[in-house]
């Protein structure tokens, strides 16, 4: 499916990722807005010891079984290879 096909399906809550991904158990997933205890002092600081808001985001599982934000590639957002991951 091409890019903008998968963000539909990302932000209804499925799990993407290109075919290529496949082997790697990679896939993108949406992180909706939350607020969360500051994990900082910096946030602390800033926020006065309050919940710091998270706006929305792409998440990325990685091949080393890890998350990280994810924001696309030229590549990736060109790509007609994604797939929902079931």
């Amino acid at each position: 499916m091409k890019f903008g096909q998968a963000i539909e399906a990302v932000k209804k809550g499925n799990k993407i990722a290109r075919k290529g991904w496949n082997g790697k158990c990679m896939f993108v997933y949406y992180v909706p807005a939350a607020s969360y205890p500051p994990a900082t002092d910096i946030m602390k600081e800033a926020f006065g010891g309050e919940n710091v808001p998270y706006r929305a985001y792409l998440a990325l599982k990685t091949a080393q079984n890890d998350v990280a934000t994810w924001s696309p590639s030229t590549s990736d957002v060109l790509a007609e290879d994604w797939m929902v991951v079931e």
